[in-house]
């Protein structure tokens, strides 16, 4: 193993297991969300299990979220700055929270105090597993030696290679968040399908189909790996992650392992933020796969090499 070069920190909504982040040099900030008024923090289900979170949602509790607070950016910020160690926060998606922007401001401010620090804020433009796949091949690279500087080009450019897909069981969650039109999850509910998505290039939802039940949108889940992946049969990595559905965890492990014999997969539960917002039963997979920039349209291509100049 290389010498460790730098500091990561993460946060609560990349929705990977606690025991696979509590990493030396690896500090998580917390999200904290509502219950009936009452303000928890994301930790990962150390305090309280997401078969009981779950079960709230399912028995009729409406959790709301907000963003990390001020002062614990500037806690956590002023930490790593003294000390002393180059550090790399990888955010959760400026498309789905502010966080990040915050995250951008306080890192200036801190900066412009110290100038000689090292001290990077990534904006991963992913959510959930997504976020946490990128997340852990990052802790993975910086344990091989890369430097602060080098795991930031890393991630800006390993972000678009993550590929993710998910179901939810309906869209209410992600209309009550305002992650969707109201429009939208009308139309989902009306035809009583199962809504699959996933998170575009900027880092927002993107509605991409509908299966009609949830054991054809699991076989959709299993073909999206075959059509995406780049390194079936090499023992690749798949991240699952279930908003409290065993059996249908089991029931995705069994058709990618038709597809290939030879993967490895991370199963996680998704975590109270991110469940506050897809509700219970959502089921997703995250890989290495194809690049997603080459899914633009050939005008967005254009756009993509203007904005560059």
């Amino acid at each position: 193993m290389s010498e460790i070069r730098c500091n990561i920190i993460i946060d609560s909504c990349c929705d990977l297991p606690a025991s696979v982040v509590d990493v030396p040099g690896v500090t998580v900030m917390q999200f904290p969300y509502l219950i009936d008024g009452v303000e928890h923090l994301d930790d990962m289900y150390t305090s309280m299990s997401a078969h009981d979170y779950f079960e709230s949602i399912r028995k009729g509790a409406e959790p709301s979220t907000a963003q990390i607070p001020i002062n614990v950016f500037v806690e956590t910020f002023t930490a790593a700055i003294e000390s002393g160690i180059p550090t790399v926060y990888l955010s959760f998606t400026s498309g789905l929270s502010g966080s990040c922007g915050t995250a951008q401001l306080i890192r200036d401010q801190l900066i412009a105090e110290h100038p000689d620090a090292e001290l990077y804020v990534v904006d991963t433009k992913l959510a959930s597993i997504a976020e946490g796949l990128l997340v852990f091949e990052a802790i993975r690279q910086r344990a091989r030696g890369l430097t602060a500087r080098e795991l930031v080009e890393w991630a800006e450019e390993a972000r678009f290679y993550v590929n993710e897909q998910f179901m939810v069981d309906d869209l209410g969650a992600l209309r009550r968040g305002g992650r969707i039109p109201a429009s939208v999850a009308f139309a989902g509910s009306k035809l009583d399908v199962k809504p699959m998505l996933d998170i575009t290039l900027d880092g927002r939802l993107s509605l991409t189909g509908v299966a009609r039940g949830r054991k054809k949108g699991i076989k959709q889940l299993a073909e999206y790996y075959r059509k995406h992946a780049v390194d079936a049969g090499t023992g690749g990595k798949i991240v699952i992650g279930s908003a409290d559905c065993p059996k249908d965890v089991e029931r995705l492990k069994a058709e990618l392992y038709k597809i290939d014999e030879t993967v490895l997969f991370l199963e996680t539960s998704i975590g109270p933020v991110i469940g506050s917002h897809v509700g219970a039963d959502m089921i997703a997979i995250s890989f290495m796969g194809d690049d997603g920039r080459e899914d633009l349209s050939v005008s967005d291509r254009i756009a993509r090499k203007v904005r560059q100049k």
